[in-house]
C-alpha cells in the first residue's frame, strides 16, 4: 500500500469491530452459505460465533488489527492444549441457534486437522482487500516470531493461500469440508530459523516435508 497504516493489538473495546470483520469475511463464501444457509440471518449468526473465538483470543492469544479498522488478524498461541471458550457449548447454542451442529462439526474437522506441535495459529485473516490482509499478516509475523514457533493458517481460497505462500508458508495435504470448500493448510517456519519438523495433525502419520505448493491468486 501506498500509504502504510498502522498495526494495534487489539484491546477488549475492540472485539465487536474484529467479530463484524470476521463475519463480513465469511458471509459472502462458500463455507459462511453452509454454515447458515438464511442469508437473511447469515451476518447476525456469524457475528456472534465470531465473537466467542475473538474474545478467547484475547485470553489465549493475540488480535491484531490495522488502525483503519480495515483488516483483523485473530491468533491462538497453542504452546500447549488450550481449553474451549467458557460456556462454550451454551453460547455457541445461543449464538448459532438450529444451524449449531454445522458449527460443531466445522470446528470437530479443524482441530482434527490441526498440528499437534507448538506453533501460532492464525485462526482469521479478515480484511476489506488482499493488500490490507497482506499488510497486517506481515505485521503480525514479526511480532509472531519473536517467540520462534512455527506459525499455522488454514486458507479457503487460492487467494488466501496465495498471500500466505507470499509470506513464507507451505501449504501442506489439503483436506475438505462437508460443504466442498477445500481446506489449504499452511506452515511456516519462523524467519531466521532453521526448519522445524513435518507437520502431524491428530488424524495424520508423520510425513517427510513437501515441497512448497506455490498458488497464484486468481
Amino acid at each position: 500500500m501506498r500509504d502504510a497504516v498502522p498495526t494495534i493489538r487489539a484491546r477488549w473495546h475492540d472485539i465487536a469491530d474484529t467479530a463484524d470483520l470476521v463475519a463480513t469475511s465469511l458471509r459472502t463464501s462458500a463455507l459462511g452459505a453452509w454454515l447458515v444457509p438464511q442469508e437473511d440471518r447469515r451476518g447476525a449468526v456469524l457475528t456472534a460465533a465470531s465473537r466467542i473465538w475473538v474474545e478467547h483470543a484475547l485470553l489465549f492469544g493475540e488480535v491484531f488489527l490495522l488502525a483503519d479498522r480495515s483488516a483483523a488478524a485473530v491468533w491462538f498461541h497453542r504452546y500447549r492444549p488450550l481449553p474451549p471458550p467458557a460456556n462454550y457449548r451454551q453460547r455457541l447454542e445461543a449464538a448459532c441457534g438450529r444451524h449449531v451442529d454445522r458449527f460443531q462439526t466445522l470446528d470437530l474437522i479443524l482441530n482434527a486437522h490441526r498440528p499437534t506441535e507448538a506453533h501460532n495459529h492464525l485462526a482469521f485473516l479478515a480484511a476489506s482487500s488482499p493488500a490490507r490482509a497482506s499488510a497486517l499478516l506481515a505485521a503480525s509475523l514479526i511480532r509472531m516470531d519473536r517467540v520462534a514457533l512455527p506459525a499455522y493458517a488454514e486458507a479457503t481460497t487460492t487467494v488466501e493461500a496465495a498471500i500466505y505462500t507470499r509470506h513464507g508458508y507451505v501449504a501442506r495435504d489439503p483436506f475438505a469440508l462437508p460443504d466442498g470448500t477445500t481446506v489449504h493448510p499452511l506452515w511456516r517456519v519462523p524467519s531466521g530459523h532453521r526448519a522445524f519438523p513435518a507437520v502431524r495433525s491428530r488424524n495424520s502419520r508423520p510425513q517427510r516435508p513437501r515441497k512448497e505448493l506455490r498458488l497464484t491468486a486468481t
